[in-house]
């Protein structure tokens, strides 16, 4: 039971995505807003997403684990955070979060990446955690710096909206020595 501790934190706990979350998650794959941040170019059907959440094994199998973020306080989800590139042999992931607009600046994402950096290391034994930012998105630079994360490199002209080009950064944060 001590792992179950481990997904709760003072402001939200991380779960399983379950098809409750359907509705959700349709709305948030399909905002064109959100697509520039990850690689998405065309809309997700319901159906698709449906299939989506029936395929999900595990993260050994899958290379990737979707988590809801939900508030501790009143149960309302608030967002989701995803471990991907999982790799068990070089004890890494790469880590994304999305926050819904109308809960951001309230301390859920930072308290989302203080739980998944646990776990990752006291139940993954991970080494590290990883993400890459498109240069412009301030806010997310500042989250991953707040948390512990510190940027490593830079891919020049790796991003295009448009005609612009824009820089990603690479943030690491080693969990364990």
């Amino acid at each position: 039971m001590e792992h179950i501790k481990k997904v709760y934190g003072k402001l939200v706990k991380l779960r399983a995505l379950e098809s409750s979350d359907l509705p959700l998650l349709y709305a948030w794959e399909n905002d064109t807003e959100l697509w520039k941040e990850g690689a998405t170019l065309m809309p997700f059907s319901r159906e698709d997403l449906k299939k989506y959440l029936d395929s999900i094994k595990d993260l050994h199998c899958d290379k990737q684990l979707r988590l809801v973020i939900e508030s501790i306080t009143n149960s309302e989800v608030i967002g989701l955070l995803d471990l991907y590139d999982y790799d068990p042999i070089h004890r890494r992931a790469g880590v994304g979060i999305l926050i819904d607009k109308a809960q951001q600046r309230k301390g859920y994402a930072l308290d989302s990446l203080a739980i998944i950096a646990n776990y990752a290391n006291e139940i993954l034994g991970l080494h590290q955690l990883h993400c890459s930012i498109r240069q412009s998105n301030k806010a997310s630079i500042s989250l991953f710096e707040t948390a512990g994360y510190s940027c490593s490199g830079q891919i020049k002209d790796w991003f295009r909206s448009g005609n612009e080009l824009e820089d990603q950064l690479i943030f690491q944060k080693i969990l364990t020595s």
